[in-house]
């Protein structure tokens, strides 16, 4: 059955307030929030500000593409239009390719799982990403590929999966350690953007990110990792004086150009399902 507009509207909307959270997270090492521009010269908050706002209305369009089984070429194409009101609001930037491929294919997802469910059912964060995989995983994975981001780049160089495998596959780091930490930094951390950070901080130790394997090669990709394992290990945000440690790694970040914008991805990815899902 079509999915009421207004369901619709409300799933956009929450894709947008996940864009918005994930900017006021801080701190992110090497990205931009609300703080500062990370090691980015091209961009800040405002720029990522302008951006999510573009892009509240393609979020909402792609949903209900979803509760009518759009194909993948469908989501794409309105995902095309996302992408060229992003670059028209930012000056060209490329601010949330990335967001709009994963938050894009969740929203979908979502109102896909909603329109064929009773009216007393929610669907899971588990289901919700489980159907991108099984409606869309193997459009994913056939492409096509972009030729010139920084993900097809990092795959033909260091064989990378990158964004496309992560959706193909039901965003594994998504539901597996991005929701895990989310909620169980709740129970340790002192309020909503410092459980973000401990997350942020999760993901960031695991992911094969392609955004630091292109600014730093593999041994830019593992000093990051290691250095997330390490502040997890001590603590994380549950110890006295994570802010101050969070924050040095940030500046080392900056001073060495690394940007783990798939991280920053996968924390919007995960504060969407976790809304979308009940979490807050």
């Amino acid at each position: 059955m079509p999915l009421p507009l207004d369901e619709a509207q409300r799933i956009g909307h929450v894709a947008f307030v996940a864009l918005i959270d994930e900017l006021l997270t801080w701190p992110k090492p090497g990205l931009v929030s609300h703080v500062d521009s990370g090691s980015h010269d091209d961009m800040d908050c405002s720029t990522f500000h302008a951006s999510a706002v573009a892009l509240r209305p393609f979020f909402v369009r792609l949903a209900s593409a979803g509760a009518t089984m759009a194909t993948m070429e469908d989501l794409r194409a309105i995902g095309i239009e996302a992408e060229h009101a992003m670059l028209v609001a930012t000056g060209g930037v490329n601010t949330h390719r990335g967001a709009i491929f994963a938050l894009g294919l969740l929203c979908a997802a979502a109102a896909a799982l909603k329109s064929r469910s009773r009216a007393h059912e929610s669907p899971t964060a588990a289901s919700i990403a489980g159907y991108v995989a099984w409606r869309w995983g193997n459009a994913i994975v056939r492409g096509p590929i972009p030729l010139h981001s920084h993900g097809s780049a990092a795959l033909r160089r260091f064989g990378a999966g990158g964004a496309r495998a992560q959706a193909a596959a039901g965003f594994p780091h998504v539901v597996e350690i991005g929701l895990p930490a989310l909620r169980r930094a709740r129970t340790i951390a002192q309020g909503e953007e410092a459980a973000r950070v401990e997350t942020f901080f999760s993901l960031l130790a695991a992911v094969e990110d392609t955004n630091l394997l292109h600014r730093g090669g593999a041994e830019g990709l593992d000093y990051a990792r290691e250095v997330a394992r390490q502040f997890l290990e001590t603590g994380g945000v549950g110890t006295e004086g994570w802010e101050a440690r969070a924050l040095e790694i940030h500046l080392d970040f900056v001073g060495r150009r690394l940007s783990p914008g798939g991280c920053a991805d996968l924390l919007a990815a995960t504060i969407l399902l976790d809304r979308l899902t009940g979490g807050l």
